[in-house]
Parts: structure tokens; sequence; C-alpha cells
């Protein structure tokens, strides 16, 4: 990567926390501010960025069409949308579309609950696989050889005290997701959450995305969460065969 990529690359990922100075932009890169300066100005002109007042810059509007552009392109979002919106409007809960990439769970849509507590999840944010109902739901789907290696290489961080912690009990919660066709994330990322994922597959019967249900555990407890399991992998059969998957409809499978 040439080094003003890479110097701008680390500019508008600096800007995605806030507004920010060209002294503090110079700092955190580690360059002169009239390298900075020039790169501000290139970025601006092409509406990547924008400045705000006359001492602090932000992100344009121009990352954010690319974004949304780049969401779109996704099929499955757009094909997913009538039943999974259905589903949050009919339960209240919040329902996430999510797929793999690059070892880590990426929230490509959202539907927000209505009740007060806010799930921490955004579009385009990342989530860990093994302790998230729809990354384990993304693996469970890869062929035995690739699951084994993508369970070798998790980092697995303990976040609650239910979390997974190593590859040998992963790969056997895998199992017992392949079998019953969805997954369950009992307060494993988030402690005060539990949640449950399926499938949505397409044309060849390939999982394109995860679709998941999360609860505040105050709203819900554990067997009332498996009590929408139907529910959920009901909505993700639909969005399935919007995405042009003609299998199973009963199991999800």
């Amino acid at each position: 990567m040439s080094q003003s990529l890479d110097r701008a690359l680390t500019v508008l990922t600096g800007l995605a926390s806030g507004p920010k100075t060209l002294d503090d932009l110079a700092e955190e890169i580690g360059v002169h501010k009239s390298t900075v300066l020039r790169l501000l100005r290139t970025l601006e002109s092409h509406h990547f960025v924008r400045r705000e007042g006359t001492r602090y810059y932000r992100l344009g509007s121009a990352l954010f069409d690319l974004a949304n552009r780049a969401l779109e392109d996704r099929d499955v979002r757009r094909t997913s949308q009538p039943a999974l919106s259905e589903l949050n409007a009919r339960t209240g809960h919040t329902i996430h579309l999510a797929s793999y990439e690059d070892g880590e769970v990426v929230y490509i849509d959202k539907y927000e609950g209505r009740h007060s507590v806010r799930m921490y999840s955004r579009i385009g944010k990342r989530a860990p696989l093994h302790c998230t109902a729809v990354g384990k739901v993304l693996v469970a789907a890869m062929p035995p050889e690739r699951r084994l290696q993508v369970a070798e290489a998790i980092d697995y961080v303990r976040l609650t005290p239910n979390t997974i912690s190593n590859a040998s009990d992963f790969l056997v919660e895998l199992a017992h997701v392949s079998d019953r066709g969805y997954a369950v994330d009992n307060a494993e990322h988030e402690d005060f959450i539990h949640c449950i994922a399926a499938p949505i597959r397409g044309a060849r019967g390939e999982v394109l995305a995860a679709a998941s249900m999360s609860v505040p555990k105050v709203l819900l407890d554990y067997d009332g969460l498996m009590g929408l399991v139907p529910e959920l992998v009901a909505a993700a059969a639909e969005a399935s065969v919007h995405s042009g998957w003609t299998g199973n409809m009963e199991r999800g499978k």
C-alpha cells in the first residue's frame, strides 16, 4: 500500500470517532501538519471529509454514500427486508442481519427493538464468532475442514462467564447448531442480552447470512426466548425463499 493512501485511510479512521483538528490528526498519524493538510484537502475535494467551522474536520457525505451503496449491493439485505422488518414489528425485539467476513461477524442490517435497552451493535460493526448466535450460524454452515480451520484461528476472548473459551467446545456447539438449524447466544457476548439466530439461504442452499433476534434478559427469560425460535426460523425461511431458496421450509436446512 502506498504511504499516502495508508495515511489517508488512517485520517478517515481517526475521524470515525468524531470531529478532530489538524493538530489532532497530525499527532495521530505522526507526521507534520502540512502533510495532513494536503491529505485533507484532497479528501475534502472528493467529499470524503468536510470542514466544520474553522478548526475541525469530520467525515463527509461521499463516505456514507459509498457505504450505503455497498450495503445495497448485498442482495440478501434487500431480499430479507420484508420478512425481518415484519418480524421486528410483530415481536418488538431487535433483529439483526449479519454476514461472515475475514474471521468476524459483520452486521449488515438492523431493526431496532421497541424496548428501552439498546444493543451495542450498529450496521457495519464487527463482532466475534464464538460468542454470537449469528457467528455460530455462519461458521456451522461451512464445510467441516473450513469450520475446523476457522474455529482453531479464533482468539477465544471471554466476555461473560458463559462465553465459549476454546475451539473444542466451539466445534461441539457448531455441531448442535448444524443439527437443530438455529443457534443461541445465552448471554455469551453481553451478560444482559441473549439471542437466537437462524440461517438465510440462497438458491443453491448456501448460507448467505444469519438473522437474529436479541432480547434483554430482564424482559424475557431463557424459556421465553426459546419460545420465539419458531418465529425466527420461519422468518429466516421466508427471507431465504425471497433469496431464491427452494429447500425444506420446516427445518430451515
